[in-house]
């Protein structure tokens, strides 16, 4: 896929090689019944849906057409890459050892399981702040003072991280430090227990009194959609509340 080393260490900020998230992904790209689209170096296109995603077997299966001339000139090219988008996740992987079975009135490309996705992403674009309904919270102990229990607000939360407000007269909590246990409460039907690695300390501005908690969500359960949920009936409202003010 990346065409030199500059290019590919680029990209290793979107490389997922994990086999439990690679499926994860797949399942959610056949529950949403997403349009796959199959791409060639020379610009040969051709859109699908995905069939099965077998780990086990090491199969992919695509719907496909008898008789189609994009897709035989994609066959010849012997490069193809699959795009597919999630909401406004885009996954992208190559397809090896693609064969176009035919057979009766029913048509299929069948290819080897993918072991490596990229998954690119707009955070802006799933970064949600909470409605003011109710305040979310993040509880765990600080990890320099055992014995303090803290319970920091919620900033914004996306599907990779969370934001956090450390109020001025909390130890600060240096970056780089990881929280192994968070139970992190967004509402009444999204609380779930995580691990938190702050990679990013910012002080607000000054009347707020605090500092800003950049958090990755670290050891996330992909196939758990509680969050994907969240954030997105959160977007929901806030567009709701805002036609409501027009």
């Amino acid at each position: 896929m990346p065409g030199s080393r500059a290019e590919a260490a680029a990209l290793d900020d979107y490389r997922i090689t994990s086999e439990v998230e690679v499926q994860a992904y797949l399942q959610q790209l056949l529950d949403a019944r997403a349009l796959v689209t199959l791409s060639g170096p020379n610009g040969d296109s051709y859109t699908t849906l995905m069939w099965s995603a077998d780990n086990g077997r090491d199969t992919l299966c695509f719907s496909a057409e008898d008789g189609d001339a994009r897709l035989d000139a994609l066959l010849e090219s012997g490069e193809i890459v699959a795009v597919a988008y999630l909401d406004n996740i885009k996954l992208q992987f190559d397809l090896e050892g693609v064969v176009h079975v035919k057979g009766g009135h029913h048509a299929a490309l069948n290819a080897r399981y993918p072991r490596v996705l990229f998954r690119f992403q707009r955070r802006s674009a799933f970064r949600v702040q909470p409605l003011a309904v109710k305040s979310p919270v993040a509880r765990f102990r600080h990890p320099a003072m055992p014995d303090m229990q803290l319970a920091l607000r919620v900033l914004d939360v996306s599907l990779s991280g969370v934001a956090l407000f450390l109020p001025d007269n909390v130890p600060m909590i240096a970056a780089g430090v990881k929280i192994g246990q968070c139970h992190l409460d967004l509402d009444d039907d999204t609380n779930m227990e995580v691990s938190l690695l702050i990679h990013h300390v910012t002080a607000i501005h000054p009347e707020s009194k605090g500092a800003r908690l950049g958090c990755e969500l670290v050891g996330m359960d992909w196939s758990d959609r509680r969050l994907q949920h969240y954030i997105n009936q959160t977007q929901k409202r806030r567009l709701a509340l805002l036609a409501d003010k027009r």
